[in-house]
């Protein structure tokens, strides 16, 4: 028989193996599961870390079989087969749900294509380097765009709850397969690294390019190629137009070269930056698109030594320590996100008029600062009515909330300088004075001061100022001179949904078109991406099967 057991230690007594035995058989026994050491085989599952009231204790997790031998269930990688050439689908974006959709699509010998705006991982760090140390942007090639998706360069956390949308596990299989930890399969919150994840994301390009499949890099998807087919029966009063996606065209951004290239279906994978594709959607077919609820607002950095004292009581561990905040003011959501511990802030922007951060760690998340996203709830019906009339006026009531994050990230800009982003101390922006010195910052570009009390919108503003009292009483300490606010932190999901049907996952209003992963408002972080990437592969392979 099998059970599961969740077992807690203190610090010391991690790596004391005689101790967890014995805390397994007393678990055992207090499940009323009486069985003798030789008896019991137990494998680890989970650690994490409970530093509440003032104790800190490792909390353990072991599947434990008694009376017979682990089989192994679960913990092999798929069979991906060499491209048999019957069939094709394109892949807009090489993010984690279009990788995971191509590595799905090769276990049934479909060949994939992926056509990715940005630059390959070698080409990425150029141009990244290039935008922290002199401020210069490649709008197309940057931290959020290029091979891997914005996940490759910003962090590389794979933490997420959205556990029943597929297998998580098999997710990380393959990323250790790929040079990922071991320890990711067992880690609470699991975390790669940004100097790991690019060589781990170039393995898997090599790995599907050898089984049949290609990638396009610096090559932008300028449209669908679309076919309209009329029809009609007798349950219909007048003819019906339908909208089928034969491929995509083109356009090679080294070269200027226009192409097509054509599929069985079209995967749309391609982040919650590109905005021109939320476009080319209201263009072709607006009542494809919905409204969506989003969050901004800014991060926030302290020393990391000051958030470790806090969250382990004064004590010293061996990692960085982690939290998460939350609170409700006047109906919206308050909200600590991408909290990245022993992290740094980096520079996201997509366009030359804008100021996007993020914020990210190294495997060791051993810088030190830590910092996160602290977010406000954005409903679509809080969009100001010049976004809404916009919106109408350009055929596509759902893109205001789009319109309204564009302004937000231009107007950063203005307060800042450059890619130096306007900051202001979290204590001056709570008292609504000027910061006369600025703390230390990781942010590479540099911070300019600016009232971010001031220029914020109000909704925005006043709901952080309720938001940060009260984190400070749940992490007394958490206001202090030493905390920084920088501006503007706006993509934490996309403002816009690409709606799909529930059981086929096309896009409503575009046959064979599969919007996936975060950009088409699916999913939330690297995990719950690439889960949702196979969804829609395997919805696919299941389909073409169908069809021949």
């Amino acid at each position: 028989m099998t059970t599961d057991i969740s077992i807690t230690v203190k610090p010391a007594d991690e790596k004391n193996a005689a101790l967890i035995d014995a805390e397994i058989l007393h678990a055992l026994d207090k499940k009323g599961i009486h069985a003798s050491k030789s008896d019991v085989t137990s494998v680890f599952v989970k650690k994490s870390i409970d530093a509440r009231h003032g104790q800190i204790k490792i909390l353990l997790r072991y599947k434990v079989y008694i009376g017979e031998k682990p089989n192994g269930d679960g913990e092999f990688l798929p069979t991906w087969k060499k491209a048999d050439g019957r069939h094709t689908v394109v892949i807009v974006g090489s993010g984690p749900a279009g990788l995971y959709a191509a590595f799905r699509l090769l276990e049934d010998g479909i060949k994939p294509i992926l056509v990715e705006r940005g630059s390959c991982t070698d080409e990425r760090k150029g141009d990244i380097s290039n935008l922290e140390n002199e401020g210069k942007l490649n709008a197309q090639s940057n931290f959020c765009f290029g091979e891997g998706g914005a996940g490759t360069f910003s962090d590389g956390k794979l933490y997420t709850r959205s556990n029943k949308r597929g297998d998580i596990g098999k997710i990380y299989r393959i990323f250790v397969e790929f040079g990922a930890p071991e320890r990711i399969m067992t880690d609470a919150h699991p975390h790669i690294g940004t100097d790991k994840l690019p060589g781990i994301i170039s393995g898997m390009r090599k790995k599907i390019i050898e089984l049949g499949g290609e990638f396009h890099f610096d090559t932008l998807c300028t449209d669908l190629i679309i076919e309209e087919i009329s029809g009609s029966s007798p349950a219909m009063t007048k003819t019906q137009t339908h909208l089928t996606v034969k491929g995509i065209r083109t356009k090679n951004l080294k070269t200027g070269q226009e192409s097509q290239l054509s599929g069985d279906a079209v995967i749309l994978a391609t982040g919650h930056s590109a905005i021109d594709i939320y476009k080319m959607i209201a263009k072709i077919s607006p009542e494809s698109l919905e409204a969506k609820t989003f969050a901004v607002g800014v991060r926030v950095e302290h020393p990391r030594s000051l958030i470790d004292s806090i969250q382990f009581h004064g004590k010293t561990m061996p990692e960085a320590a982690e939290y998460r905040l939350t609170t409700q003011v006047e109906g919206r959501g308050v909200y600590s996100f991408c909290m990245c511990p022993g992290g740094y802030i980096v520079p996201c922007a997509t366009a030359e008029n804008q100021i996007v951060i993020n914020g990210m760690s190294g495997s060791g998340r051993n810088s030190k600062w830590s910092d996160a996203a602290i977010v406000v709830e954005r409903r679509p019906e809080d969009i100001p009515e010049e976004f809404v009339q916009k919106a109408k006026k350009d055929g596509c009531p759902a893109l205001a909330g789009l319109y309204w994050r564009t302004e937000l990230e231009e107007e950063t800009f203005r307060h800042g300088k450059g890619q130096f982003a306007p900051a202001q101390k979290l204590t001056d922006f709570l008292s609504h004075k000027d910061s006369t010195v600025l703390p230390e910052t990781s942010y590479k570009p540099g911070v300019v001061a600016s009232r971010l009390d001031k220029w914020l919108p109000e909704e925005i503003r006043s709901r952080l100022e309720k938001g940060f009292r009260d984190f400070d009483k749940n992490m007394h300490g958490f206001v202090c001179d030493d905390a920084l606010l920088i501006a503007t932190e706006s993509r934490t999901s996309t403002p816009v949904r690409i709606l799909r049907k529930k059981e086929s996952l096309e896009c409503e209003g575009i046959a064979n078109l599969y919007p996936s992963g975060e950009g088409s408002g699916y999913s939330g972080g690297i995990g719950s991406s690439a889960m949702d990437g196979e969804k829609v592969a395997a919805k696919i392979c299941e389909k073409l099967k169908t069809e021949h």
